[in-house]
């Protein structure tokens, strides 16, 4: 369906009249294909021209010079081995790779750029922003003969979930239904009781629980790949540290949250990610890991200090800084929302900005 023209909702409802509700993964998976494939997405205000959501690049040059900063320090203190591949999942517009590399080159390191971005409209942006990148539809092909310092930002966000709902009957699949022709969550006949974690047994009708398949794979190739070989990734996007229930799916269009029903294929569906289950299969897959929330994150990179600094060369942008600044950290804007999570190899050292290795 990724090559689906015109109004997808007509065509999804069609679907369903036909061959009955489609799975929540399914709904979303498709919707997103669609969307990123016909348009950017991002800009920094409402309106014809201003996108649909900002992210932390597009908001200051800072939070890409300081994820650059970091990965070339934990390479440096790796020892510097050579040839290494900078690697980013879901580039955007190519804005944070182009502010890591130019933090990267100023510590002495100018890595092969790969770009992992499956939208063509995204990669002919992505191209002028990193002239002589490497494109690839997925992380499977890119080169496994040397070590990988991989970012993604806000890109698990947009994979497909599957959602269990608590019913009268035991667990079902949620899937996605009609009713007098708009779309409904109802829940399917197969039992998925033994999908179940055992934290939830006793958890009450209505109860939902999520999964995210295409992230856990993701990174358990990631976590294999850096065990063999060598390096270090961040991830960084908006979800929680600890395992939690309930739907996180929402849908954002000209910069406002909207239902996830209401234009499917028009606007951007997101979940939160379940870090502290990432974070356990890259243990379980030989890495080491570190997690904090992206203020503190941030903070501990030395954000603040970076602002003072661009703040005292250009003092007319000193103000922008700051609100730039204050949004990437403070607890009521990004800071607490947004969490980091650091996959290391097994032989390399810990990364900066983490007080702790559980963050």
């Amino acid at each position: 369906m990724r090559g689906w023209a015109g109004d997808l909702g007509a065509q999804f409802r069609r679907l369903i009249a036909t061959h009955g509700p489609m799975p929540v993964a399914r709904f979303m998976g498709e919707s997103n294909a669609h969307y990123y494939a016909t348009r950017d997405p991002l800009g920094l205000s409402s309106g014809a021209d201003g996108g649909d959501f900002v992210t932390a690049p597009e908001i200051s040059q800072m939070f890409g010079e300081l994820c650059g900063l970091w990965l070339a320090d934990v390479w440096m203190r790796a020892g510097g081995p050579t040839d290494p591949i900078y690697a980013e999942l879901g580039p955007g517009r190519g804005t944070l790779a182009r502010d890591v590399l130019r933090a990267m080159a100023g510590a002495g390191l100018r890595p092969e750029v790969h770009l992992v971005e499956g939208s063509p409209v995204l990669r002919g942006l992505q191209g002028a922003a990193v002239p002589g990148a490497r494109f690839h539809e997925d992380a499977a092909s890119l080169p496994d003969d040397r070590p990988l310092l991989i970012l993604a930002n806000e890109f698990l966000d947009a994979l497909p979930i599957r959602q269990l709902v608590r019913t009268d009957r035991g667990w079902r699949e949620r899937l996605v239904g009609l009713r007098e022709d708009s779309f409904v969550f109802v829940a399917g006949d197969q039992p998925m009781d033994e999908a179940i974690p055992d934290r939830f047994d006793g958890a009450s009708e209505g109860t939902v629980v999520e999964t995210c398949p295409g992230a856990t794979a993701a990174i358990r190739h990631l976590a294999e790949r850096l065990s063999r070989q060598g390096g270090a990734m961040l991830l960084i996007d908006y979800g929680h540290l600890d395992p939690q229930s309930g739907s996180t799916l929402q849908a954002v269009r000209a910069h406002r949250k909207v239902s996830p029903f209401a234009a499917p294929g028009e606007a951007d569906l997101t979940a939160h990610v379940d870090f502290a289950t990432l974070a356990q299969i890259a243990e379980r897959n030989g890495c080491h890991v570190q997690t904090a929330t992206q203020g503190d994150w941030l903070r501990e990179m030395g954000i603040e200090l970076r602002a003072a600094a661009l703040a005292k060369s250009a003092p007319e942008q000193s103000e922008d800084l700051a609100l730039a600044c204050n949004r990437l950290v403070h607890a009521d804007e990004m800071g607490k929302l947004f969490k980091v999570l650091a996959v290391i190899a097994p032989d390399w050292p810990a990364g900066a900005g983490f007080t702790s290795s559980g963050g």
